[in-house]
């Protein structure tokens, strides 16, 4: 019985793209694969006849070949030689690419070697530190407790350390995973005989028991910037959890927890410091001087008249800004404080004032602009 042309097989055009061609052959694949037609040799036959059509046409080569020569290209001898690789499954290696496809490769494809296994543990700390250490940076000790790689056996989980002590998994042959067929689904998991290793150790070291680790406390130099905020994450690859039989380790993650100030608030690269006036000087004008986050002073000349809120910006006195040379800008805010535990004489002379104001004086004009409103109010009202 001769051979129906393939691209008849699938069903589609000669000129048919790729996506075209992965299409047919995912639909016709769904409907005649053998679990869906148990017992139905016709459904078998028609499976393995689209099976080896799209193994073909799917590859440029092969397709290059048989538009030229048809099926005589890969007839024993012919142009194409060698016939059709089926990758040892019994569905063929165009229903496996499509599988795989369709729900994901794992363990880095048929036929190869996984990807490493026994990656160390990603750790996690936290570091705290003043808002004086945050603006300059500072360098500070961390202990964690850990995993760490067996001098025993170099870490390679052997005894003495011996590169020949671990031999290739023979349960999965070195990819650490193995493939069961259940059904329609190729069912993947990890190898329960070296336990997704790939690898396995005839002579374990005694120390570590094979492991390539084993449990310590280290003491870790952290090298903090400045201008870090409250809540800043600094990684520091490979100094997490040792991997197991020497593989790569995991990472630390420190966290930078920032103490509250007693006078300095910080906002970003900008500073803010609250500063309280007695009633004379807010009233009279001056200068105050103030701290600054370097530890420097600055002076800040206050004007008369001045009032609770009032805020002067001194720049380039603020806070570092990562990576950066730059600076922000500090700003002091200052509040009017109102005098108590008044001596006699003091009342007394606070009575004069109050007398003077009230004979006309604008002393107090946003007190008097206000009260003003409140009067236009109530006489509205007819009150």
């Amino acid at each position: 019985m001769s051979k129906r042309d393939y691209y008849e097989v699938l069903g589609v055009a000669r000129e048919a793209d790729d996506e075209a061609l992965k299409k047919a052959y995912r639909k016709l694949a769904m409907k005649w694969h053998p679990d869906r037609n148990q017992g139905n040799a016709d459904a078998e036959a028609k499976f393995k006849e689209l099976n080896e059509a799209y193994d073909v046409l799917k590859d440029a080569e092969k397709r290059a070949a048989y538009d030229r020569y048809g099926h005589a290209a890969f007839e024993q001898g012919g142009p194409g030689g060698g016939g059709f690789g089926g990758g040892g499954s019994p569905f063929g290696g165009a229903f496996e690419d499509i599988f795989e496809e369709m729900f994901g490769r794992f363990g880095g494809g048929r036929g190869g070697r996984g990807a490493a296994t026994g990656r160390g543990a990603d750790l996690r700390t936290q570091v705290e530190i003043s808002l004086e250490e945050a603006f300059a940076g500072t360098k500070t000790s961390i202990r964690i407790p850990t995993s760490v790689s067996c001098e025993a056996c170099k870490g390679t989980g052997a005894e003495g350390g011996s590169a020949s002590g671990a031999q290739t998994c023979p349960g999965c042959n070195g990819a650490g995973k193995i493939r069961a067929q259940q059904g329609f689904f190729l069912i993947e998991r990890t190898c329960p005989t070296c336990g997704g290793a790939g690898r396995i150790i005839k002579n374990p070291c005694k120390i570590c028991q094979g492991a390539g680790r084993v449990q310590r406390e280290r003491n870790l130099n952290v090298t903090i910037p400045p201008g870090v905020e409250d809540g800043t994450r600094i990684r520091l690859a490979g100094e997490g959890e040792a991997g197991l039989r020497g593989a790569p380790s995991g990472d630390l993650y420190v966290d930078i927890a920032v103490r509250p100030h007693p006078i300095f608030q910080r906002e970003g690269s900008n500073i803010f410091i609250r500063v309280p006036l007695r009633m004379t000087q807010a009233a009279l004008g001056g200068h105050v001087e103030v701290p600054s986050i370097d530890g420097g002073r600055a002076r800040v000349t206050i004007p008369a008249g001045t009032q609770t809120g009032d805020q002067f910006r001194l720049r380039g006195k603020g806070f570092s800004v990562l990576r950066s040379a730059a600076r922000g800008d500090m700003y002091v805010q200052v509040s009017v404080e109102t005098p108590q535990n008044l001596s006699p004489k003091q009342r007394d002379l606070l009575e004069q004032f109050e007398a003077e104001g009230s004979k006309g004086g604008k002393t107090s004009p946003e007190s008097e602009g206000f009260f003003a409103k409140v009067k236009e109010f109530w006489d509205g009202l007819g009150r």
